[in-house]
């Protein structure tokens, strides 16, 4: 079987892939499936890399894109002309991508091409290779947000619908029932041999601080200021305490993608306050700002930003934390949340999405209400309190990582799902 991933039209890849959840899911997934598989990963070209490159046995295929900016100005354009969808979600973006890609895979000749996200890209896909089976993997909602005409046509050619969780695909299940027999879950993974290491014995508690860990673009809908406020509730009380966040600063995710489609969830509607302008200066601050001035001088001791963490070296992070949190108001299913429980950590999570399905509340960690800074703070003080109770969650949530969401599993499943197709 020949399999070809085709990255969004705005990932570059480098392997080892370092960033970016969906390119190194791919890149995780490729590395272990070319072992029963001829694999290619499809990917736009930046300027100094190579058209056609190896590594592991997996052929990286890259193709020239329109720049990003370019299509900026034309998605305003488009908001004001068009409002049933989104710029990123019409045809005409990532369009020369999409066609370059097609046309080289009728030369590539492959039995299924796997798309993350992008659903505009099947219909190209099939008009060039009408043979060609196509898996289209949901890592976020935009099935069910974005208009149901629109999204019906593309899921018409289509084999296989994969969520990377039960709440992703069973959301697509309820929308279009006609596809539900199309559509399975598979959710992200870990690799738990590398994120699994022995900390040393000074690591859990050094100078007696507890260390507490937060990996994800510092975005609004991550949480990262309801983060903060529970945290200085927890200093109060728990003083030497201190947070280390591992993400961009200046990644925040575009409000179409996420907030100004979540018209069903008011909690995430109302983080579009974080976009707004300053009335009085007429500026936007970024979200980064906001949270700086968010903090009080005392709390500021207790937080370090770490910006961007290539992916190979987030597990000395791990290994030095003693409770790992993930305070999002929007989720499909984060790989920081198994990566962290095959550290052997506790993990604290909002109850939404698919954290409810990575996390056994009260087992591996606790599910919170999103929003709601005091339970989350109730919570982290009841586990920093208890050295017992936040080592048998972190070793259950180990074994829950191994057993469930183990990379080579996760490819097993997979390629299971691929034969059904074929």
């Amino acid at each position: 079987m020949k399999i070809a991933f085709v990255n969004q039209p705005w990932d570059s890849v480098t392997p080892p892939v370092q960033a970016g959840s969906v390119s190194i899911c791919t890149y995780e997934i490729a590395r272990r499936l070319v072992k029963n598989c001829d694999v290619i990963i499809y990917a736009r070209k930046n300027p100094g890399q190579k058209a056609v490159e190896f590594y592991e046995k997996v052929e990286y295929r890259r193709v020239s894109v329109a720049t990003v900016r370019f299509f900026n100005g034309i998605s305003k354009l488009w908001s004001k002309l068009f409002l049933k969808s989104s710029y990123f979600a019409s045809i005409f973006y990532g369009f020369s991508y999409a066609v370059r890609v097609a046309i080289d895979l009728r030369q590539q000749k492959c039995d299924v091409v796997h798309i993350p996200n992008f659903s505009q890209f099947a219909s190209i896909i099939r008009t060039f290779n009408p043979q060609i089976k196509i898996v289209l993997h949901m890592h976020c909602q935009w099935l069910t947000q974005l208009d149901y005409d629109m999204i019906k046509r593309r899921l018409e050619q289509v084999d296989l619908v994969i969520g990377c969780s039960e709440f992703i695909t069973e959301k697509i299940r309820c929308k279009f029932p006609e596809f539900a027999k199309k559509c399975q879950t598979v959710y992200n993974g870990v690799d738990s041999s590398f994120f699994n290491q022995k900390k040393s014995s000074n690591s859990l508690d050094k100078n007696g601080v507890k260390q507490l860990l937060f990996v994800g673009r510092v975005s609004p809908e991550k949480g990262v200021h309801i983060l903060l406020e529970a945290l200085e509730k927890v200093v109060k009380h728990f003083p030497k305490v201190h947070l280390n966040i591992v993400g961009g600063v200046s990644s925040s995710c575009p409000k179409e993608f996420i907030i100004a489609l979540s018209d069903d969830d008011p909690k995430v509607a109302d983080l579009i306050s974080f976009y707004n302008t300053d009335p009085v200066t007429g500026k936007q601050s970024s979200y980064f700002e906001q949270l700086q001035k968010q903090m009080s001088s005392e709390l500021v001791k207790h937080v370090t930003f770490c910006d961007s963490v290539p992916h190979k070296k987030l597990n000395t992070y791990y290994w030095n934390a003693d409770i790992f949190i993930n305070s999002s108001f929007s989720e499909a299913f984060p790989i920081p949340i198994p990566e962290a429980m095959a550290a052997s950590l506790p993990v604290v999570g909002s109850h939404v999405g698919g954290i409810s399905e990575a996390i056994l509340n009260e087992k591996t960690g606790f599910l919170v209400e999103s929003g709601d800074a005091n339970e989350l703070a109730s919570v982290l003080l009841n586990i920093l309190n208890d050295d017992n109770l936040r080592i048998a969650m972190g070793n259950a949530g180990y074994q829950r990582a191994v057993d469930l969401f183990s990379w080579d599993f996760i490819v097993e499943k997979l390629l299971h799902h691929y034969k059904s197709i074929c």
